[in-house]
């Protein structure tokens, strides 16, 4: 009677482990759906800001290509729209930070463009500005499920090497400052840790400063018509991305080495 008091038990015991582990593969099934879902409708969102400029594109005809192929008179129209103009650009830039699956790069070649090398360059810092400082407060109010809608898991754990440095705010600042660093990801790491939201918008800012210049200063050459300092600029600012890549990767190396040694 005992031995089988002892196999009721094990399996009584084996039963319950095995609906636990039913139970946490459906919760990360429910997750897993939870996050696509909430993906899919970010997309949808940058889809349909796609499809209404492409509207606006198709509405427009050939007006609306003209724009974009005479930088002065795109210059003009913008100055036309009076304060609207670079607001929009601000709130674009904003946006752009904040859902991190969009490009950037085309925001700053436009900026340029359309609003010249000084102002185009103010306008995207500006902009950098408050949606870091967005990013920061969304990151700190939903934590990791709002850095889940636009970057896996795995990803975000890949830069435990940025959060949990004792050098944190040195380290994003040389990351933001050299070119072609994966800046969308890190500032929403670095609103996961416990460095003030002035501090990270105040860092994150000015190191965006050369890859921000960089991208103006050509698109602005491009709208005069000087085409020869658009290709230098364009040609300097490849090769500083190339250079950036390595030496990030370098930095990122090495601090995830020192992470490891502090953890054994």
């Amino acid at each position: 009677m005992e031995y089988d008091g002892t196999r009721g038990a094990q399996r009584e015991e084996a039963l319950a482990e095995h609906t636990a582990a039913i139970a946490r593969c459906a919760a990360g099934q429910a997750v897993g759906r939870s996050l696509r879902a909430k993906r899919v409708a970010v997309i949808a969102v940058a889809l349909i800001a796609l499809g209404a400029t492409i509207a606006w594109l198709i509405l427009y005809g050939g007006d609306a290509f003209s724009l974009f192929t005479d930088g002065q008179r795109l210059q003009a129209w913008v100055d036309e729209r009076g304060v609207f103009a670079p607001v929009i650009m601000v709130f674009l830039v904003v946006v752009q930070i904040v859902i991190a699956v969009i490009p950037g790069e085309p925001l700053e070649l436009g900026a340029g463009y359309a609003f010249g090398f000084w102002e185009g360059t103010a306008l995207c810092l500006v902009g950098s500005l408050v949606g870091t400082i967005v990013v920061v407060a969304l990151a700190r109010t939903a934590g990791m499920r709002v850095c889940e809608l636009f970057f896996s898991r795995e990803k975000i754990a890949s830069f435990s090497w940025l959060q949990s440095s004792s050098r944190f705010e040195l380290l994003l600042f040389v990351c933001f400052l050299i070119p072609g660093t994966p800046k969308d990801i890190m500032t929403y790491i670095a609103g996961l840790t416990p460095c003030s939201a002035g501090r990270i918008a105040a860092i994150t800012t000015v190191g965006r400063i050369p890859s921000i210049i960089s991208s103006t200063l050509a698109s602005a050459f491009a709208a005069q018509g000087d085409w020869t300092a658009t290709v230098v600029v364009a040609a300097a600012t490849l090769a500083l991305v190339g250079i950036g890549v390595a030496v990030y990767a370098v930095i990122s190396k090495r601090e995830k080495q020192r992470e490891e040694s502090r953890a054994s």
